[in-house]
Formats: C-alpha cells, structure tokens, sequence
C-alpha cells in the first residue's frame, strides 16, 4: 500500500490549487451571468380591428404634443399620451352623441365600436405591465365621486371591467378628500408624482385619474466613468453645461436629410427609446409637427443596426399641463361646456372643467425612470347657488309653534330704528 504523507507543504499546495480552482469556476460562473443572453420579448398580437387603434394613438401623441409645444410656452416638453387617452377612455364611456363625438374627435378615433374600443385599452393593460420581466411598467386607473352623487351603475361596471379602475365614493368637503386622491397618486407612481388635486372645489362631483409608471434599465448601459461635462446648445441658441453620457453601441440607427434617429432598448428589448435629433437646418419643433403616426413608422421601418457613437446628456424633468386648451384644438369642446352630454354617467347636468396632466422622467447611465398622472375633473352645472339673504328692506316676519303651525306673533318691519 502506497502511503501518502500529508505534511504542512501538501497540504498548502493542495489549498492553494483548489483556492484557483475555485476561483476559475467563479469567474466563469460571473462571466456567464454578465454576458448571459437575455430572451427577446414575444411579441402583442392584436387581432386586425385593434391593430388600427394604434396608428389612431399614435396619431393622437403627435397631436397632443404638437398641441402642447404650442399652447404651454416650455421648451422642455414631456408627456404620457397614453396616460391622457386611457383617462379619456373612461370619460368617452359616460359621454353620450355629440359630446363622444368631440371625445373620439381629439383622440382621432374612428371607425371602431365601443366593445372595440374598450376591448384595445383593456388588451393594453394586461399585456404591457408583463411583456419585459426587466422592466417596471404599471398602469392605474381610479374614479372618484363624491357622496350621495347618484352615478350610474353601467358606467362604473363597463370602467371597471375595462380599465380595472379603482372605484371609491368620498366625502368631497372633507379637508382629507384631495390627500387621498394624492396618495393614490403617489402611491401607483412610486412617490414620483405625490399631487394632482390642489384643491376639491365645491362643483366638482367625480375625477377620473389614470396613473402610469415606468422604470427600464438599458440593455447596455453607459458607463458612468465615460460621462464627462459638456456644453448643450439650447433652443434659444445660447451654451448650457451638461453631464453628457457616451458609449459605442450597435443599436437601430437611420438618417435621411431631416434628422438621426437611434433607439436605445430596455431590458428584453419590448421597450425601446427613440431618438430624434434634428440636421442643424432642421428646428426640433418644426420637426415634431411634421410627424404623424405613418411618418413615424416610415422612419422607424428605414432604421438598421449598426456601430454608433452615442452621446446623450444625462438629465431629469418635471412638469404639469392643463390640457384643456389643448383638447379643445384637437376637436373636443364640447365637453368642457355647460352643454356637454355626460348622461352616460349620471342624470345630473354634467361637464368636464379641467383635465391636469402631471409627469416625471430621469434619463441617466442605468436607464430610464418616467411616471405620470392624469385627472379629469368632473363639475355638475347645475350645482344650487348658495343663497344670500340679506334683510336690508322691509320684511314681514312671524313666530309660530311648528307642531300646530299656529302663529303667536306677526309683523313687518318697515322702519326700523336704531337698537
């Protein structure tokens, strides 16, 4: 028999092998993990009469946009057209002829039924929230109304069936009644957007609030060490610092004499960020009114991938719109007038006084943060006007026993003294 002697020196080589032994498998195992081949994300089938519905939004996020650029005075601009066109859709579900038409109107939506209709926004939010494990995507709808308003049972359950909405009545005079909403808010935005509602007013009998949240990793990164301080020609023509990020990348890309155009994916690849950056002729305003959804995707079809030099500031951006104005450029007026027809909702004489539009987006080296949150606020016109009685003129006056009605004492004051 062989023996085998297990002396201190052995034992200290054998240590040290398995000691790089393990180390090999484990950097073999990070390595694997690090350049680990992400699944492509399965495509959403949407069945032909749906698949129109697209274009129409599309169609509509040009619209608002443009409508936006020229109405708010910004020259940051950032919106979610999904987050107004859902809270639209639950509106559009109350509103009855002329004033649905005004509705489908600003949301170009034509040649579709209301089952169609309702069908597309239900499709779109059992199927993105789950379409990229990678990335956070949450879709919230909510309707408020205020007690002992009478709203119509089909308008809640079709909302609720459709849009999985949130439906709770509250006392709207309470102090605590615009904090709930808020909290709702803050609460399906990741604390991004904490307030929507500034103050309950005393009309106001419903709001109808769509909240959209958004966080996506890059699929590849920048890495923070290349990001170095650069000057960003602003819309005014004037020089501004910024923290530009950089990185080569092989990613969609397409030029034509207008613009560049790159995109930049998320996580499986199911969200992307597109990128358009205007030829030095070109103003990016005029630019964005030349888009609708066929130019979109005429541009977006002419992309291929190829090696790019990226560069991107890094940067972050809050902003809050009223829309009104906007919608009303875009065909729906009558909705915001004493004349509306939201009898789908209750029998009241109701309109819609105000559509506010809050968002948030953080763009840096990991990624993309967005949020937003729309309300439409619902006044009933008919709301009793609280009575002034003022005794300033002569007055007849009685005292009398309630039970019985008898009256004891009766007068007139025509010519009061001074007391």
């Amino acid at each position: 028999m062989t023996n085998i002697n297990f002396n201190s020196t052995n034992m200290k080589k054998s240590f040290i092998a398995l000691t790089l032994l393990a180390g090999i498998l484990t950097g073999c195992s990070e390595s694997n993990e690090i350049t680990k081949v992400i699944d492509p994300a399965n495509p959403i089938v949407l069945r032909s009469a749906l698949q129109k519905r697209v274009s129409q939004d599309n169609d509509f996020a040009f619209g608002l946009l443009n409508n936006t650029i020229a109405t708010s005075g910004e020259k940051n601009i950032f919106i979610s057209p999904l987050s107004v066109s859902l809270a639209l859709g639950m509106l559009r579900n109350g509103a009855v002829g002329d004033t649905k038409s005004d509705i489908d109107a600003a949301l170009q939506l034509t040649g579709m039924s209301d089952s169609d209709i309702n069908e597309y926004y239900k499709v779109l939010q059992t199927t993105l929230p789950g379409i990229d494990p990678l990335t956070k995507l949450s879709l919230a709808n909510s309707i408020w109304y205020k007690n002992n308003f009478q709203v119509k049972s089909d308008f809640l359950t079709i909302n609720s069936s459709n849009f999985n909405a949130y439906i709770k009545q509250i006392d709207f005079s309470a102090s605590w009644a615009k904090d709930t909403i808020n909290n709702w808010c803050a609460k399906k935005t990741n604390n991004l957007i904490k307030t929507i509602v500034d103050e309950v007013p005393s009309g106001a009998v419903m709001y109808l609030v769509n909240a959209v949240y958004f966080k996506g990793a890059w699929s590849d990164k920048f890495d923070k060490k290349l990001t170095t301080e650069s000057t960003f020609t602003n819309a005014s023509g004037s020089t501004v610092k910024v923290n530009m990020m950089s990185k080569t990348d092989t990613v969609p890309y397409g030029e034509n004499d207008k613009a560049q155009y790159i995109s930049l994916p998320y996580g499986n690849k199911a969200f992307e960020m597109v990128v358009v950056l205007p030829k030095d002729n070109y103003s990016v305003y005029d630019l964005a009114s030349s888009f609708t959804s066929s130019v979109w995707n005429s541009v977006l079809s002419d992309m291929s991938k190829r090696e790019v030099y990226i560069y991107i500031p890094r940067f972050k951006n809050e902003a809050k719109y009223t829309l009104n104005n906007e919608l009303i450029s875009m065909g729906m007026k009558l909705p915001f007038t004493d004349a509306a027809n939201l009898t789908g909702i209750a029998d009241a004489q109701l309109m819609v006084s105000k559509v506010v539009h809050k968002t948030y987006v953080d763009v840096n080296e990991d990624g993309t943060e967005a949020a937003a949150v729309t309300s439409i606020e619902v006044f009933a016109t008919a709301v009793p006007e609280i009575p002034v009685f003022r005794a300033d003129r002569p007055f007849l006056y009685a005292i009398r026993e309630r039970s019985t009605g008898v009256i004891l004492f009766i007068g007139i004051l025509g010519n009061p003294e001074k007391y």
